[in-house]
């Protein structure tokens, strides 16, 4: 009959478009895709649930040694009475690295075993090498310079403004004042915090002499030396170099030392 439903027959039944597919089986290509990508799963997953490598007590020993020494070499113009403590810190937790039959720590190039610094660990033995750095502190304590009270820039130094205490040298960078003699005079270049050790970066650097003045033209060589004189080219500041002309004509880059003094070395 037009115009009325027709309910499919029970066993006949109307096919389900989504489900009337054929369903085909997988290719051999995305089988093998599937079981890859199943692999790396669980090895991912594997080597999170496995531990780092973490240093023994005996090799963390030797890390300590090694920036001890290093620290004692660096700070021997101080004399005697100087104290170096070594802390070790730990290596980033974050890294998961192979086990190693043996491990050499070494010193990074360029980098001063001073202060907050690293010392390299290498494996050089393991099924897979690696090379990494561990973070160390070092103290070096020593008898140094230290303002009795804030300073601001300009101030010129006199006794009553500095003592003589036991700091750690290492804590900042720059070369510490020994001794407050040596700093007696002097022009602060910045202010200095009370209780704050100070260092030859905070002095403002002394013109030794001026252009067109004679100087002492110290020359040094291997196993020799000759003093002659000089006119200087241009103003002589510490810690720079200085041109200075000879009395035979010749045009020397010195360095200024003292009171119209220079050296070179040739």
């Amino acid at each position: 009959m037009s115009g009325c439903l027709k309910w499919p027959h029970p066993e006949n039944p109307r096919p389900d478009p989504l489900s009337a597919r054929p369903v085909t089986a997988a290719r051999p290509a995305a089988r093998r895709l599937a079981g890859l990508a199943l692999a790396v799963l669980a090895a991912a997953a594997s080597a999170q649930d496995e531990p780092g490598y973490a240093p023994d007590d005996a090799l963390l020993k030797q890390v300590e040694t090694m920036a001890r020494n290093g620290a004692a070499a660096a700070s021997a113009e101080q004399g005697p009475g100087v104290r170096v403590e070594v802390k070790v810190g730990k290596l980033d937790p974050r890294l998961k690295l192979a086990p190693c039959q043996h491990i050499a720590p070494y010193l990074p190039a360029g980098l001063p075993v001073w202060g907050a610094t690293r010392i390299g660990l290498r494996c050089t033995q393991g099924a897979r090498p690696w090379n990494v750095s561990i973070p160390i502190q070092v103290s070096v304590y020593a008898q140094a310079t230290v303002a009795k009270s804030a300073l601001p820039p300009g101030t010129v130094l006199d006794a009553s403004m500095l003592m003589q205490s036991e700091v750690d040298i290492a804590a900042a960078p720059g070369a510490a004042v020994p001794d407050p003699m040596l700093a007696i005079g002097r022009t602060l270049g910045r202010s200095v915090a009370a209780g704050a050790t100070l260092r030859q970066a905070d002095l403002k650097p002394r013109q030794f002499f001026a252009a067109g003045e004679t100087v002492r033209v110290t020359a040094l060589g291997p196993g020799w030396q000759v003093v002659t004189e000089g006119q200087a080219v241009g103003a002589g500041i510490e810690g720079q170099s200085a041109r200075v002309r000879t009395d035979g004509g010749r045009l020397l880059n010195a360095r200024p030392t003292g009171d119209h003094q220079v050296e070179v070395t040739l």
